[in-house]
């Protein structure tokens, strides 16, 4: 087990590298608290926390490091991580100069895995502290140390992994395994040609059914070398949690069997510990998100607390498209995953944002440096790839609020984006737009609110209007929908009887009849705005020509 700190550069690389990170160049112990992670956007405004490692992605060449390294001072960073191959002799006098570490990404690694893996082990060093806050002398949640401390025990490299075979955490010595394993921490879970072969011989069926460690054979890949395993199930009660794994040189002894079922039980322990710290953090920073968003008098202070204060900042509200029939089960954990994916999304482009689920909706509250177009468009960008990300399965829409300069202006950005959210839902099956920006919607929220006004004042329906609906239904006719023609062609009967499939004569016979039956001036333009308003506001007319008869507010 590492006798590093449990947030410093050190132990980092004794628990990630060198299966993920090697260091070139500076001293680890120097950055004995890492603040963060950060990623370099060289088209974008830098954000990083304090004593971060900024993952230099796209920056390549002995120059170009160089000058990223010079610029990483000014903010205080720790670390830089880029892609080898490097050259270390020509970085060596501004690895000095600097005093900032220079790590390499091992090849075949992604920068989402180390991003998320780094993530992970800082996090985990937050969970837990000193005395009553360890377990079995590890610290509470620490499942690197953890990994680190039974790989000792075993004297094999160790994986932790959940039910879905990913890997939580693992130990070091991993280059003392095989290829399988290699890959395995790589892509962060086991490859999928491994579990097959696990599957079909019924391995995961007797490790969870089994309180005992399973001894599995190496599978036969062919030329590639594969070790032995041994595997023992992690339990809390009835609950399955997940799984440790030792690639095995020689078998274990009687007493590293033992050794290992009570490390399973101190595992379960962790992983339950761990969750309930994750839990117990997501409720703060809702609750703190949700204190912001009151912009009340705790504002500034919850402001403060998630590293937010003295900044402009744009709320967003994303929500999902659902039927009445869905099931709400699913719904929720379907709301869960996307404000999950949505806080990582957003952390990646601005690491100072922060996201809570609060009822239905995920808030976010994204810094922008000032009140300008440039910078609301980049939020509806911003949104926008998060959901061409996550594709159409989830049927996320995102509403994007004012600008909030000050902590007291929060609550309107909250109930601006709330609307252009509301925008959004009501053209339920209406894929083109996904992503509204108040600014953009500021006029269909009015016409929701009106509408919503005249059900609450239980308004029935009046003037030609009232006139024309009463003849259709009478007499079958379609006098309303050929006045919504009529104002959608502006006055063309040519495009407007096309639109409705009747002949032009025959239309104008219509709109005389519209005239005639609703006693409206069709010359007067007052007369037809309000004639306009008042479909839009039947919900008869919703400005595309699709009808939503069964939605009017006017209904008696």
């Amino acid at each position: 087990m590492s006798s590093h700190p449990a947030r410093g550069l050190s132990r980092v690389l004794d628990d990630l590298g060198p299966s993920l990170l090697d260091l070139l160049l500076g001293d680890p112990t120097a950055a004995t608290e890492l603040g963060g992670v950060g990623i370099h956007d060289p088209h974008d405004e830098q954000h990083y926390p304090e004593r971060a490692i900024v993952l230099g992605v796209g920056v390549h060449g002995a120059a170009e490091i160089a000058r990223l390294m010079r610029g990483l001072t000014g903010v205080g960073a720790a670390a830089l991580v880029v892609r080898g191959p490097v050259d270390t002799a020509a970085l060596e006098a501004v690895a000095d100069e600097t005093g900032i570490a220079l790590l390499a990404l091992t090849r075949g690694a992604s920068w989402a895995q180390l991003a998320a893996m780094l993530r992970t082990l800082l996090s985990e060093g937050d969970v837990g502290g000193p005395g009553e806050q360890t377990l079995g002398g590890v610290p509470s949640g620490d499942l690197f140390a953890l990994a680190n401390a039974i790989a000792t025990l075993l004297d094999a490299p160790i994986t932790i992994e959940d039910r879905s075979s990913r890997i939580l955490a693992f130990s070091g010595r991993q280059d003392e395994a095989d290829p399988a394993r290699v890959a395995s921490i790589l892509a962060r879970r086991v490859p999928e040609r491994y579990l097959r072969i696990h599957e079909e011989h019924g391995v995961f069926k007797e490790l969870y059914r089994s309180e005992q460690p399973v001894h599995i054979p190496p599978p036969a890949l062919g030329d590639e070398v594969a070790l032995p395993r041994v595997a023992i199930a992690v339990r809390a009660g009835d609950e399955i949690l997940g799984s440790v794994w030792a690639a095995l040189r020689e078998p274990l002894t009687k007493e590293r069997e033992e050794a290992f079922k009570e490390a399973a039980k101190l595992v379960a322990l962790h992983m339950l510990r761990f969750r309930a710290g994750a839990d117990a953090e997501n409720r703060l920073r809702a609750d703190l998100v949700a204190t912001a968003l009151e912009g009340g008098p705790g504002a500034v202070g919850a402001l403060g607390r998630l590293g937010l204060a003295d900044e402009p900042i744009l709320v967003l509200a994303m929500g999902l498209e659902t039927s009445a029939d869905g099931d709400h089960a699913q719904v929720t954990a379907e709301r869960q995953r996307l404000a999950g994916a949505l806080a990582v999304h957003l952390t990646a482009v601005q690491p100072r944002s922060a996201v809570a689920l609060l009822g239905d909706v995920a808030y976010a509250l994204f810094p922008v440096p000032d009140d300008s177009a440039s910078a609301r468009e980049r939020a509806v960008q911003v949104a926008a790839d998060f959901l061409q990300r996550t594709g159409d399965r989830g049927g996320a829409l995102v509403g994007i609020g004012s600008v909030a300069p000050e902590p007291a202006a929060l609550a309107r950005s909250r109930s601006n984006a709330d609307r252009a959210l509301r925008v959004l839902s009501c053209r339920p099956g209406d894929g083109t737009r996904r992503v509204a920006a108040i600014a953009d919607v500021h006029i269909d929220a009015l016409l929701l609110e009106m509408r919503d006004l005249a059900v609450a004042n239980r308004d029935e329906l009046s003037g030609p209007l009232a006139r024309l609906t009463a003849y259709d239904r009478r007499h079958n006719a379609h006098l309303v929908e050929t006045l919504r023609a009529w104002l959608d062609a502006f006055g063309d009967v040519i495009g407007a009887s096309a639109s409705v499939f009747v002949h032009p004569n025959t239309f104008r016979y219509r709109i005389r009849r519209v005239a005639e039956v609703g006693q409206i001036d069709l010359q007067d333009p007052s007369e037809r705005f309000a004639a306009m308003l008042q479909l839009r506001l039947m919900g008869l007319y919703d400005g595309g020509g699709k009808s939503e008869r069964s939605s009017t507010p006017f209904s008696r």
